[in-house]
């Protein structure tokens, strides 16, 4: 049996956090100063954890390994299985040629590119981050803005800065739900009151879009349709959190902002269309008949040279407008006819299936049913009590098989594969290659959970937060600062959750402020890091063929960041005082 103690070092809480510090400086020292790959930055700070838990804390060596063990299975599952059933899901639809579907029919909602960067990165980004996380997002938005002739630098920026705001319930509310197991606080209260601070950001990440794209001059001509976006968004975060399922906050956030946006353009178009953006390429225009302007454009993305041809509808005219590009195989001098609605609702079936499967699991019958395939045991070799020798909570383990986020995905993607028309044999070879493509993203996650976990069953995560209580009523507006500081370091807010998770919790405990508030504050703030963790920047980097020029993507989006996280904090200050303390469930 091993007791926590809170102190080891010479019975001092601050000479105790000097230790307990150790790991969380480890990874981030190697991550953000020494820029070492992410996987041996958390290993490192694995075996640090280790360390300070078997030699300061006293905790025998093999209850350590365990705990770790029992940290990197989680980090398995349920964390990363989101993401390797996400992105499959995405692989799918590209084995068939679906993607390229999708990719027309957003585009042809409208022929201005600081729209289709609103409609691509913040609208289309907020559902594939509700469903999939994990950089998904970035990558997928990126070669789709490249695709219909954005500048890639603008491209990776735009969809940097849009995969915040809701990340914080993307890949099925992940990151709430494992706070939750971790700090065994209740989902839907840390959901209602996230759902009173991420809105904030929600509502001017559509301006910041524009104004990245176009400057001034986009913020001027587009800002009815970025303002139109961002409230329809943040309401429906706001609500969503209130009245649905954590699973599907972002789900349907994203599709009523999605229509809302699309319907306001039928009644609405910029004062101006635009090709000519600065990097987008030479570009002539030419009137034809049916008082269309036609625009054909050479660009080069990351080296490789693509031919975009559009027919653009002037304002008011109710034309139509296609487009094509080097990767949509049209014969030269053609015009590619446009996809059939039946094409079309095949490309959104996955995403459909998604939503369907977990609308399905709030029927009781079917959720009992595969609720029932659930696992619980007490985790092997672990026997650790806390100093009133109650048992700590991680030493029990529980694995939801079928109602985890990642088993609902996979589960939509084996409904998805046959109305793609995809075989049982590509969707196998598929997955097997995404696994492959994905093992170190999976070592990292374990590894940086197996941090987690040791530093919670040690203690060493409880000291640091008796340690930051001394700072009382003040800390609150530090509580969100570190989830971004986490969330950047290890790139993942359900990660960041994870760390500080219980930190915020005892901090809470020992100054009197709401533990909803500030575990709450942990995850606002960590989505604002997840635009400049070294993880999103190198997918970002990678889809832009950008690769090694990270720093230079870091340079673009981190003001936009500090700025974001500032206004944040500013609202949790207030959110702890009766100025806004009425907001806190």
């Amino acid at each position: 049996m091993y007791t926590q103690i809170f102190d080891p070092v010479a019975h001092s809480i601050g000479a105790s956090a000097a230790f307990a510090a150790l790991p969380l400086l480890t990874l981030f020292v190697l991550l953000g100063v020494l820029r070492l790959q992410a996987r041996w930055a958390a290993l490192a700070a694995l075996a640090v954890s280790m360390t300070v838990a078997i030699f300061v804390y006293g905790m025998p060596a093999s209850q350590t390994a365990s705990g770790a063990l029992e940290g990197a299975s989680i980090g398995f599952f349920p964390i990363i299985w989101i993401g390797i059933n996400a992105i499959w899901l995405f692989k799918l639809t590209q084995e068939s040629g679906h993607a390229d579907v999708l990719r027309r029919a957003l585009a042809r909602v409208s022929a201005d590119q600081r729209v289709q960067a609103v409609l691509i990165a913040f609208c289309f980004g907020a559902l594939l981050e509700a469903l999939a996380g994990g950089g998904a997002p970035v990558a997928i938005c990126a070669v789709l803005l490249i695709s219909i002739g954005i500048e890639p630098l603008k491209a990776a920026a735009v969809c940097l800065i849009a995969d915040t705001s809701p990340v914080a319930f993307g890949a099925l509310g992940l990151p709430i739900t494992v706070l939750a197991k971790i700090t065994h606080l209740p989902v839907h209260e840390i959901s209602v009151m996230v759902g009173r601070q991420t809105p904030l950001l929600s509502l001017f990440i559509p301006l910041i879009l524009v104004f990245i794209v176009d400057g001034r001059r986009g913020m001027k001509e587009v800002w009815p349709l970025a303002l139109v976006t961002g409230v329809v968004f943040a309401l429906g975060q706001f609500a969503g959190s209130m009245l649905l399922p954590v699973e599907l906050v972002d789900i349907v956030a994203a599709l009523i902002c999605a229509g809302i946006s699309i319907a306001f353009l039928r009644v609405w178009s910029p004062g101006v269309l635009r090709a000519d953006l600065a990097g987008a390429g030479t570009v002539t225009a030419t009137a034809n008949a049916g008082g269309q302007q036609r625009f054909d454009a050479d660009h080069n993305v990351a080296g490789v040279s693509h031919s975009a041809s559009m027919a653009m509808p002037m304002p008011g005219s109710g034309t139509h407008f296609h487009h094509t590009t080097g990767r949509d195989h049209a014969p030269a001098g053609t015009t590619q006819a446009p996809d059939s609605r039946a094409e079309i609702l095949r490309a959104l079936a996955p995403y459909a299936a998604v939503i369907l499967v977990v609308a399905s699991t709030q029927i009781s019958l079917i959720g009992h049913a595969l609720g029932a395939i659930t696992s619980m045991f007490p985790w092997p070799g672990l026997h650790v009590v806390d100093p009133k020798g109650v048992a700590v909570s991680a030493v029990n383990a529980k694995f939801e098989w079928l109602l985890s986020a990642g088993s609902i995905v996979l589960i939509a993607g084996l409904l998805s594969a046959p109305v793609l028309k995809v075989s049982a044999a590509v969707a196998t070879r598929t997955y097997l290659k995404n696994l492959h493509e994905l093992r170190w993203a999976v070592f990292t996650v374990c590894c940086v959970v197996g941090v987690a976990y040791v530093m919670n069953l040690s203690g060493q995560i409880v000291t640091l937060g008796i340690f930051a209580a001394k700072a009382g009523p003040a800390f609150a507006p530090v509580s969100p600062i570190l989830g971004w500081f986490a969330t950047a370091l290890t790139g993942s807010d359900t990660s960041a959750n994870a760390l500080f998770g219980m930190l915020q919790l005892t901090t809470a405990h020992h100054t009197g402020l709401s533990d909803i508030l500030l575990t709450a504050a942990n995850t606002s703030g960590g989505v604002v890091g997840k635009a400049i963790s070294p993880q999103n920047l190198a997918v970002g980097a990678v889809a832009v063929g950008m690769m090694g020029k990270e720093g230079v993507l870091f340079r673009r989006v981190v003001g936009w960041t500090v700025l974001m996280i500032s206004a944040l904090s500013l609202l949790v200050y207030l959110q702890s005082t009766p100025v806004l303390g009425w907001m806190v469930p």
